[in-house]
């Protein structure tokens, strides 16, 4: 496992260290002049004018669509301990007694009840199964030039379901406009 996390984190560490070398000339390719708009609110892809960057929110993100991609859910058995609900019922012998009359027509009655109370409480008992989610199921999105810099490339988002289904439809390098739920993926 620890072994598998530093390859991982080498492998990532040198992915960054060959994209900030980069060619050293500024290319700018001409992109289409229209954005799609995949937020929350939106019901899907719309080809409306991309407006500039100080009107959008600071959560938005755009750039141009590099590539997409899901990740299923990853479930395994697991065993976990079994809590059963124990109840004991209690009885006891409880004294009644009234009086009336006074002094020396005082005259007390007395009589026995019996009262029966229950207590509940989880107890363990054995274990049973269970599918625990190791990991659960994403969608993400990959952006070049994100908020309009050349130099962000390759940047991963995890996106919500609508904005994952809108992206699927469009063309790459299409202009991208969404509120991710957070960067990497």
């Amino acid at each position: 496992m620890f072994k598998r996390l530093a390859t991982a984190a080498f492998t990532a560490v040198l992915i960054a260290g060959l994209g900030a070398c980069g060619s050293g000339a500024e290319v700018k390719e001409n992109g289409p002049d229209r954005s799609v708009r995949t937020g929350q609110g939106s019901g899907g892809a719309t080809g409306t004018p991309r407006p500039d960057a100080s009107a959008t929110a600071d959560a938005t993100v755009f750039g141009l669509r590099d590539d997409i991609r899901h990740r299923a859910a990853r479930t395994t058995r697991a065993t976990r301990p079994r809590m059963t609900k124990k109840c004991t019922t209690v009885t006891r012998r409880v004294r009644h007694s009234t009086s009336s009359g006074s002094g020396k027509k005082r005259h007390t009655r007395t009589w026995y009840s019996t009262e029966h109370s229950r207590t509940c409480k989880r107890v363990r008992s054995g274990t049973e199964t269970y599918t625990r989610v190791v990991r659960r199921e994403q969608w993400c999105v990959s952006l070049d030039d994100v908020d309009g810099n050349a130099r962000r490339d390759d940047v991963w988002y995890e996106v919500s379901r609508r904005t994952y289904d809108a992206a699927v439809g469009t063309d790459r390098h299409a202009r991208l406009d969404f509120t991710p739920r957070h960067e990497g993926c």
